[in-house]
């Protein structure tokens, strides 16, 4: 009977998908195929969870199957994640001069980057106070003590090394290897790899302008081919979110859920504080808001259902290019560099609340002064967090063993990660938007009749 059930359910996801493929055939836009798969999404996986349990054999298994499309988008993501930033950070030194305006462009990128995730760590700080957040009021169920387990090793292997080590451990002395994403710190490696390549063409150029033009060109040519394979990849979008969030709602703990909604409440609220303040940021800088909101929604939609920010990367470049009026060579540099510094979500916010949480259970006083050093820890750790999966862990990590809290602690919310990381993802993708686009205006080249325009294109996705 159970084995009917489990066709019967994969009948109706296969429908279901048949259906959006329908909606593009007919055209429909990619903005509302993309909604419209992640309601249908939450729904069935409500529906699949309330007959069947979250636990239950026809729930496994049912989801084990829409893993395929689901894991399988997300393995894609992954896939081209490390091309895209390599390539998108070596062509954006072909589009740039040399001289004061790139000095200009990369301190006002790092600038909002760490200057954003210092005022995160603030917030998160702050809200952990305010709705009286306390690790030792979480009862560790088994899930929870397992997890707490492997953090602890996690921590061990991260922390056996002095803090010098650590930071050589940033430097690609085996690019090949950080090409295949074998470290944790494989993704700032190859922006440095990249860097050092786009410095390069950048001596060539002005030395052997032929060769210089040669290597343009091939360069050109790279970028071209990467991301029309980008583009593939990323037209599936609506069939995966569809699965991701079927799947995420079919096997959420919601007793966890409802157990620990006060840790939810207050991290979405830290969450929604901090795009506020990117909001307002933007209005100081003249630019607005509102207009920023609606062009950049697609891109927010998708990064909070697909909880990659390196997956995002793509649509996170072209809406600032084609949508923003940001020039290509500030949206590569921002968007990838917002892949491994300064993340708002994962390194910011959830590093500081948890430190905050997990202090009074190491006996800690949660003074001015533990505040100032913690603030300061976040700045140092967000440096070289993957914006891929388990990157808000090992910001975690190397927070809390640099105050020298108790590590295994940082499984204590692990039947609602994945709601929180919807969140984290989304604030870390506008993060690097914000980046792109404050620099921009703060250098006067960006393109204030795009950015008005309100017939923009539809993103590369949909075609």
């Amino acid at each position: 009977m159970s084995t009917l059930l489990i066709i019967l359910n994969l009948i109706i996801f296969i429908a279901i998908l048949a259906g959006l493929w329908m909606m593009t055939k007919k055209h429909v836009k990619f903005p509302t195929r993309v909604f419209t798969a992640l309601g249908l999404g939450i729904v069935l996986g409500v529906i699949v969870q309330l007959i069947y349990g979250s636990d239950s054999k026809i729930t496994t298994q049912t989801t084990e199957w829409i893993g395929i499309i689901g894991n399988g988008y997300i393995s894609l993501l992954q896939m081209i994640v490390i091309p895209l930033v390599f390539v998108s950070i070596i062509a954006a030194f072909t589009k740039i001069d040399l001289g004061e305006k790139f000095a200009k462009m990369g301190s006002y990128i790092f600038m909002f980057l760490i200057g954003t995730v210092a005022i995160a760590a603030i917030v998160g700080i702050a809200y952990a106070m305010l709705f009286g957040l306390d690790a030792s009021s979480i009862d560790l169920g088994q899930a929870e003590n397992a997890r707490s387990s492997e953090i602890t090793q996690t921590a061990k292997d991260l922390t056996a090394t002095t803090l010098p080590a650590q930071i050589l451990e940033l430097l690609p002395a085996n690019p090949f290897l950080d090409f295949t994403g074998a470290r944790a710190t494989s993704t700032i490696a190859v922006v440095i790899f990249a860097a050092f390549i786009g410095f390069a063409y950048l001596r060539v150029a002005r030395k052997q302008p032929e060769n210089g033009h040669v290597l343009k060109r091939a360069i050109d040519a790279v970028y071209a081919l990467v991301m029309a394979i980008v583009t593939f990849v990323l037209r599936l979008t609506p069939y995966g979110i569809l699965a991701i969030m079927l799947n995420t709602m079919a096997t959420s703990d919601f007793a966890a859920i409802w157990t620990l909604g006060k840790f939810v409440i207050a991290s979405y609220a830290a969450l929604i504080t901090m795009y506020i303040i990117h909001m307002i940021i933007l209005a100081v800088l003249g630019v607005n808001p509102i207009q920023y909101m609606k062009k950049t929604a697609e891109v927010m939609v998708f990064a909070f259902t697909s909880r990659s920010s390196a997956g995002t990367l793509p649509l996170n470049i072209q809406a600032q290019t084609n949508r923003l009026g940001v020039p290509q060579a500030i949206a590569n540099f921002s968007g990838s560099f917002g892949l491994s510094i300064g993340q708002n979500g994962c390194a910011g916010i959830y590093p500081a609340m948890l430190a905050i949480m997990v202090a009074p259970v190491a006996g800690v006083e949660v003074d001015l002064q533990f505040i100032a050093t913690l603030v300061l820890v976040v700045i140092i750790s967000s440096f070289g967090v993957a914006g891929v999966g388990g990157g808000a862990t090992f910001a975690s990590i190397l927070v809390l063993s640099a105050l020298n809290l108790p590590v295994g602690l940082a499984g204590v919310l692990i039947s609602v990660e994945p709601l929180i990381d919807m969140g984290r993802t989304a604030l870390n993708v506008n993060d690097s938007m914000l980046a792109g686009t404050g620099t921009a205006k703060l250098t006067k080249q960006l393109d204030e009749k795009v950015f008005n325009d309100n017939h923009y294109d539809e993103l590369s996705t949909s075609r």
